[in-house]
């Protein structure tokens, strides 16, 4: 039942037809990653690289690249995690209370590890170095080799052990910068990450934190590191769960922290709580480089690896990704959750398309004055409130929300229908409730500063106010110094500045200040490039909320401010154009990619891929 390795996962895979091994010689760096990146856009197979120069071991690709594939590799035990949401239960509570067992089918100990001595650990049969282990490198201006799939582990320091730990996948960079070769390795983790809270303990005891960077073994441990599970829940237990046995756990006489026993690579070191190192830059899933900053490094002890290792890795980039599949089957797994967590809440989606944390959509509830007959956004803003204050739904930089009670057949993942919908009923005046100097994703570049930025929630409630036209009216004016006007969606207005001309927001506003834009379209998008833009949805998704900040680059046409409340009475503006302080976007070699496309090309070794 379930995995217990990589290699018995890519035999099952390889049975049934879903995993395709790759002989052509290719490079680590680079090559490897676009072949990847091709194959997940073509919803192709798992591949199974096996001749990477700079790589002593096989590589596996795009494993968890389709849905379908995903749910396949755990579809033993999808039943035990469905009945556990139905029956509602916290998965902490399933420690503190017993009785809890009896209400899931067979399965409920996995969550219980299995410990084993070193002699049972296929991961102790080899020891190496960090320059064994495989050098990949995803995008040309990256700072070295990453792990791209990390599973790190960690014990809390004040109440060690299994039950305290945190599993979670952080950056791990390999080599570059100021690392010392075979000794040091960084540490990159975000903010409002598990891993934090065992730092900031191991700093105030004046300890070092033993950490263990495992790379493959049971494919439901990659899933349990970016699994969101509530504090009291370990990472591993989930995996358990999941890949539906005890995961094995090595005691190992040399380390202080439990070990993953079963995975292909482990390094085990330590972290000084005090001490940092340059890390990155490093192409992240917002679409641009995150680029270098001080972060914590890893002390290596040691590095071991199976006799039989392989190395799953993935590419990140532009949404979407191979870490889409991660995102949309945690959804299934937990979205019925959603309303037991937050009260009201019908229903939430992070927009993958828009980078994940840079955009979420809610649907809500409205039911503080039913007897009034007043409509208007009141319970939502509330709603609003207790997302912003959830785990990583907290990171959220837009987030819009809107009334179950409107549309009840609205869905939240039919992203045109929902923004329409709440473009439709806003009143910009009223509904527009920023937090102007507050934390962001780190990875997010828009902001006033590393980890630095604002909010907005943009809430609609109650009746239709407004048509949204769905094709550019003839007569709409365009103020000078833009052009290229164009529809995004019904409704948004694109413009992009002329190229020659250095127009700014403020004659814009002035100018529409007196050649009022049609009501129909109530939202002005200003882009380096419209037509890109107006291209797909995901286009729109990705330039708008990737590329603009809500305090600084949200404007109005006729805005005031009434009691330190923001708004507008005419279209809102919000200024998605590339400004100085942002990220590079990431793109790829023009030279490779004639040389990746051309494997696929008829004949060619790769036809048919991708």
């Amino acid at each position: 039942m379930g995995y217990r390795t990589t290699q018995a996962c890519i035999k099952d895979l390889e049975r049934h037809g879903q995993l395709r091994t790759v002989d052509v010689p290719l490079s680590s760096e680079l090559e490897v990653g676009m072949v990847q990146r091709r194959v997940y856009a073509a919803q192709g197979p798992a591949l199974l690289f096996t001749q990477v120069a700079g790589s002593a071991f096989p590589l596996l690709g795009n494993l968890f690249g389709t849905l379908d594939r995903t749910r396949f590799i755990f579809r033993d035990t999808l039943q035990t995690i469905e009945a556990l949401v139905h029956a509602k239960i916290d998965p902490k509570a399933l420690f503190s209370d017993p009785k809890a067992f009896l209400k899931v089918p067979g399965g409920a100990f996995t969550l219980l590890p299995r410990f084993v001595g070193v002699s049972e650990a296929a991961v102790c049969a080899n020891r190496g170095n960090v320059s064994y282990l495989p050098r990949l490198v995803s995008w040309p201006k990256d700072g070295g080799a990453f792990i791209t799939l990390p599973q790190v582990y960690s014990e809390d320091p004040d109440r060690p052990g299994f039950r305290h730990s945190n599993l979670g996948m952080y950056r791990v960079q390999l080599d570059g910068n100021q690392y010392l070769p075979d000794k040091q390795i960084g540490l990159h983790y975000q903010i409002h990450r598990g891993i934090g809270v065992h730092h900031q303990a191991a700093a105030r005891r004046g300890r070092r934190l033993a950490v263990a960077v495992s790379v493959g073994g049971p494919p439901s441990l990659a899933v349990a590191a970016v699994m969101p599970l509530p504090e009291g829940m370990p990472e591993m237990a989930f995996a358990g769960l999941l890949g539906g046995h005890r995961m094995a756990m090595l005691r190992h006489p040399d380390h202080p922290i439990l070990l993953p026993a079963e995975a292909d690579v482990c390094i085990v070191g330590s972290v000084d709580p005090e001490a940092v190192l340059p890390e990155g830059p490093f192409g992240d899933h917002l679409g641009y480089y995150s680029l270098t900053h001080p972060f914590p490094y890893i002390d290596v002890d040691a590095v071991y690896y199976r006799q039989d290792a392989v190395w799953p890795f993935t590419t990140v980039g532009r949404p979407p990704q191979e870490d889409t599949s991660f995102g949309t089957f945690i959804h299934e797994l937990t979205g019925e959750l959603i309303p037991t967590v937050l009260p009201g809440v019908v229903a939430v989606h992070a927009v993958d398309a828009a980078g994940v944390h840079p955009l979420l959509l809610a649907i809500g509830s409205e039911r503080y004055t039913p007897y009034d007959g007043v409509q208007r956004p009141m319970e939502i803003l509330t709603q609003a409130n207790a997302i912003l204050g959830q785990g990583q739904l907290s990171l959220a930089k837009y987030l819009m929300i809107v009334a179950h009670e409107d549309n009840p057949e609205l869905d939240v993942h039919s992203i045109e229908d929902l923004i329409i919908h709440l473009l439709q009923r806003i009143d910009w005046q009223r509904d527009l409730h920023f937090q102007t100097a507050t934390t962001m994703d780190t990875l997010d570049y828009s902001g006033s500063g590393f980890n630095s930025g604002s909010k907005v929630v943009m809430a609609a409630a109650g009746p239709v106010r407004r048509k949204l036209c769905k094709e550019l009216p003839a007569d709409v004016a365009v103020a000078p110094g833009w052009s290229h006007p164009c529809l995004a969606l019904p409704g948004i207005l694109l413009l992009e500045p002329d190229k020659n001309q250095h127009p700014t927001i403020q004659d814009l506003i002035t100018f529409y200040e007196t050649v009022a834009l049609p009501e129909s379209l109530p939202l002005l998008v200003l882009v380096d490039d419209a037509h890109f833009a107006a291209r797909t949805i995901d286009n729109w998704l990705w330039v708008t909320f990737t590329r603009s900040n809500p305090a600084q680059d949200l404007y109005g046409i006729h805005a005031e401010t009434i009691g330190r409340h923001w708004g507008c009475r005419g279209t809102l503006i919000i200024d998605a154009r590339v400004k100085p302080h942002h990220a590079p976007a990431l793109e790829e070699d023009p030279e490779l990619v004639a040389k990746v496309e051309s494997l696929a090309a008829p004949g060619a070794p790769l036809h048919g891929l991708y």
